[in-house]
């Protein structure tokens, strides 16, 4: 097993920590929509392409995590969200990987 642990806070502000495989090529959006997190049709929208911030989220504890760099993608896409914070990411640009172990989001709102 090559699972690691992400906490996500819900847009209700309830918590889950949940098994993430490292092995499957996914990332944190595609873990919220597998665990269902957020409500059908509310998240990753754009199937991933970091063209539509529905699976922006807040990283709670990036100073313990070794998340990758913002491409030049996902900061366009950033700057044009709403909710926007100094800690805003795009779920489907955190591939899950054994450096995120331990990783806390939380889920922006929807608009």
């Amino acid at each position: 097993m090559n699972d690691i642990k992400i906490t996500i806070i819900d847009r209700n502000g309830d918590s889950h920590t949940v098994d993430a495989p490292t092995d499957m090529n996914m990332n944190v959006m595609e873990l919220v929509r597998a665990y269902e997190l957020a409500e059908e049709g509310t998240i990753g929208i754009c199937g991933g392409m970091a063209m539509c911030a529905s699976c922006q989220c807040y990283v709670l504890n990036e100073d313990e995590v070794e998340l990758p760099e913002k491409n030049p993608d996902e900061d366009a896409m950033l700057w044009e969200a709403f909710n926007v914070k100094e800690n805003s990411r795009l779920g489907c640009q955190i591939a899950i990987t054994p450096e995120i172990d331990g990783l806390i989001v939380e889920l922006a709102p929807e608009s």
